[in-house]
């Protein structure tokens, strides 16, 4: 059997997610536990928590006033925080497997907040939402939240909702009945499912221009271990915010952070792929093997050339696509970002499996000699903020001549992880 949560306000959108739980219920082997985050009370027999039992349970403080009294924004957050905790409870004693809600802006934000903060990535979770075909960055963070348009409002059943919501009973349903089997398989001993081999899971950063160093990484690991299992992030701002996400779930054993451009975007104001300041923590964190280079950190990324601000109008642009403008940083910036990853890596929970690689002959295939970025005086300043911010701290600073894209820096940098994990 398989258990999904229905997520949503039944005070204003019963009568669709009443049509959601039934076609749920029409697939073998699927259960509905209806959770209710509504303002204002409803009596029904589908509902199993209501909005009462769940601040009583899972609030941890009563509010200054009636829920139904509070602001529009404060009630939707308290009611995430309840449905968070709550979920997370559910999730944790094995009883759900999959969640769906349906709703509108603020019914989508609450039901995402709640998903990301109480569920793990693997864990089926799907939005019906009006705001499916915009820009759902905002909602879907570093999880892996599906989310379909509604097409139509959720405001009253029609053919086209019903159409859509069938859609949404049928995908979650079957993502669930997967899941539950996957637990299910998993709670097998080794010897029974046949697995003779712990596969390590490495997690690498990448971006267009260092793709070639990527591929070359994967498959000289490949090559040296079948047991290693690459995990690739592209370095967009949610990319990174997703391998520090796994890495503090458990989902990654190590780490070539190849790629570190997300960071040029975090200290360049108005740079559009941060992946926030806390980029670089997990790995350091955890104590795992970790390789940190500075691939693509001669860019900062903008949207349209026209969206990029005019106090760069004057600066180096390079226009990547229609929709992606990067810009060359400066030694300036250079020197932030140094200083951005040598106190990050100053921190590390253990030095000795910490190493940090500088590309002497290019950062990106932009960068290198002849290349449109290139820019040694900015690359000295990165290369001897990093040096001089790990000096006497533990943490290995390799300086190679070769670009990040040549085979074999690639290569060495991959040896120098599997020397880490073999020595860890």
């Amino acid at each position: 059997m398989a258990t999904v949560v229905l997520l949503g306000t039944c005070d204003t959108k019963l009568d669709e997610l009443l049509f959601l739980r039934s076609q749920m219920l029409q697939h073998d082997k699927v259960e509905v536990l209806m959770i209710d985050v509504g303002r204002n009370p409803v009596s029904h027999e589908a509902i199993n928590i209501t909005p009462s039992e769940l601040i009583s349970q899972y609030g941890g403080y009563t509010p200054p006033s009636s829920p139904s009294d509070l602001p529009r924004g404060e009630l939707m957050s308290f009611m995430s925080s309840c449905a968070t905790k709550a979920i997370q409870h559910l999730f944790t004693t094995g009883c759900i497997h999959g969640i769906v809600a349906a709703g509108g802006s603020g019914g989508t934000s609450l039901a995402a907040s709640a998903m990301r903060s109480a569920l793990p990535i693997g864990f089926p979770k799907l939005i019906v939402s009006t705001v499916a075909s915009g820009e759902t960055g905002p909602y879907v963070g570093e999880a892996d939240i599906a989310m379909l348009y509604s097409v139509v409002d959720i405001a009253g059943l029609n053919h086209v909702l019903r159409e859509v919501l069938s859609n949404a009973a049928a995908f979650i349903a079957a993502a669930a009945l997967g899941y539950a089997k996957r637990q299910s398989l998993a709670r097998l001993q080794p010897a029974e499912t046949g697995e003779k081999r712990k596969t390590t899971r490495i997690g690498i950063t990448m971006f267009g221009v260092t793709t070639p160093a990527v591929d070359a990484i994967r498959r000289h690991l490949s090559a040296l271990d079948s047991s290693y299992e690459t995990l690739v992030f592209h370095a967009t701002g949610h990319g990174g915010r997703a391998m520090e996400r796994l890495i503090r779930e458990g989902g990654i054993d190590a780490v070539i952070d190849l790629t570190t451009t997300e960071i040029c975007d975090l200290v360049v104001p108005g740079g559009v792929m941060s992946a926030g300041p806390e980029r670089l923590s997990a790995a350091t964190e955890a104590g795992i093997p970790c390789i940190v280079s500075l691939g693509a950190t001669d860019m900062v990324n903008f949207g349209p050339k026209e969206t990029v601000p005019e106090r760069y109008s004057t600066r180096k642009l390079y226009v990547h696509n229609p929709a992606v403008t990067l810009m060359r940083v400066d030694a300036d910036e250079s020197r932030k970002v140094g200083e951005f990853i040598a106190a990050k890596l100053r921190g590390s929970k253990d030095p000795g499996r910490v190493e940090v690689w500088i590309p002497g002959g290019g950062v990106s295939v932009m960068s290198k000699s002849g290349g449109v970025f290139e820019d040694e005086e900015a690359d000295a300043v990165l290369f001897g903020a990093v040096r001089e911010g790990l000096e006497g701290n533990g943490v290995s600073v390799v300086q190679d001549d070769r670009d990040i894209n040549d085979e074999g820096f690639a290569k060495d940098v991959a040896e120098a992880l599997v020397k880490l994990i073999r020595k860890s």
